[in-house]
């Protein structure tokens, strides 16, 4: 083989380990998923009907457009068609946009510990990331800009709110930050968990803001994680730029009628938008019932302080997956002396209820 010389320097990895991997390794299915902040309450029966009447079409390609899905989330954001791009769900985007915007050894500013997927995507095009740590568990916007405009930066990646913490900021604070960057730098809003925010944290969409993209997908609250649909939101010119990089047919034809039906389910919407409020209750009272303190959260997971370091808590992360309870952790300290559960079913809180006590002895002994 002949690669790149920068692909010849890259560790061959990915960003998790997805559980039916941890499922291979010990032998059995987990009796609950509460590490990849899917919706396990699933997609609208509309989007699944759909979904359904599509497959019989499966063997078409898709709109290579995805002019209708585009049309319809145009109309729900009020928005200029010309402003909305949709692609492979947010990872898919955040390739793109930093194969458009980053060359090899531009400067990229995150927040040490904060979505590993986009640091994975400007290390493969060859950047050079600038992280700052987190404050107070939220993500630092006023830290965000000065290091922006200390190394230059291209790109600047914000989640709001956040993951892995489920902390967030409200609108003043994020657009605070967007005049605080640089003239040359754009901001990239990843805005996945938007649907189970607090109105205030959302600031009010405009296209016409250079400075800004923002990234929303259908794998959250829509409850259509594995179909890969997201969408961007920007200045037309930005959105324009895509067309130069992304994948075509990226979206298939089965995607696409299940994100346009579940745009025009607002009532199922607002059930699972409740089901994950009351699970994110049931777990922080499981994490209060076992001596450990929930972090308030904007999202469909609760992080949970484990009390002591990252290797107890990783110490915790392994009992739960030993007794069949699929979690995730952060993977940068401090942040690692949490674990970090997404939302779930009853039965789902009775698993996780029930193995916590056991891998905290476990974790102690």
């Amino acid at each position: 083989m002949r690669l790149t010389p920068l692909t010849e320097s890259l560790p061959a990895s990915v960003p998790f380990v997805g559980p039916e991997a941890q499922e291979r390794a010990r032998g059995g299915p987990f009796a609950a998923r509460l590490g990849a902040n899917e919706s396990v309450f699933g997609p609208s029966p509309r989007a699944l009907e759909a979904m359904r009447n599509a497959a019989a079409d499966g063997w078409m390609y898709g709109d290579p457009e995805a002019w209708e899905l585009r049309e319809a989330i145009a109309a729900h954001h009020g928005v200029a068609v010309e402003s909305v791009v949709a692609g492979e769900g947010i990872d898919g985007l955040l390739g793109y946009l930093v194969r458009l915007l980053v060359a090899p050894g531009d400067a990229v500013v995150t927040s040490a510990g904060a979505y590993p997927t986009f640091n994975y995507h400007v290390v493969g095009f060859g950047g050079t990331l600038h992280p700052v740590p987190y404050r107070d568990d939220h993500e630092d916007p006023e830290a965000l800009a000065a290091k922006a405009r200390e190394v230059g930066a291209k790109l600047v990646y914000l989640a709001n709110p956040d993951n892995p913490m489920g902390s967030w900021h409200d609108a003043t604070r994020i657009a605070a930050l967007i005049d605080a960057l640089p003239e040359e730098t754009l901001l990239c809003l990843d805005e996945a968990y938007a649907e189970f925010a607090l109105p205030e944290a959302i600031p009010p969409l405009d296209p016409g803001d250079v400075r800004v993209i923002r990234m929303r997908t259908f794998s959250k609250a829509h409850g259509m994680a594995g179909l890969r649909v997201g969408y961007a939101i920007g200045h037309p010119d930005l959105i324009r730029a895509f067309e130069k990089v992304r994948n075509h047919f990226g979206l298939n034809r089965v995607a696409q009628a299940g994100a346009l039906a579940a745009l025009g389910d607002p009532d199922w919407l607002m059930e699972v938008r409740a089901r994950a409020l009351q699970s994110r209750d049931a777990i922080a009272a499981i994490a209060h019932a076992n001596g450990l303190v929930p972090l308030p959260s904007g999202t469909n997971f609760v992080a949970v302080d484990c009390g002591h370091d990252g290797d107890f808590a990783r110490r915790v992360l392994s009992g739960l997956l030993e007794r069949g309870v699929f979690v995730r952790m952060p993977g940068v300290a401090p942040l690692d002396r949490c674990i970090r559960i997404s939302c779930g079913t009853q039965a789902d809180m009775e698993a996780l209820g029930a193995a916590l006590p056991d891998a905290l002895v476990a974790a102690r002994s």
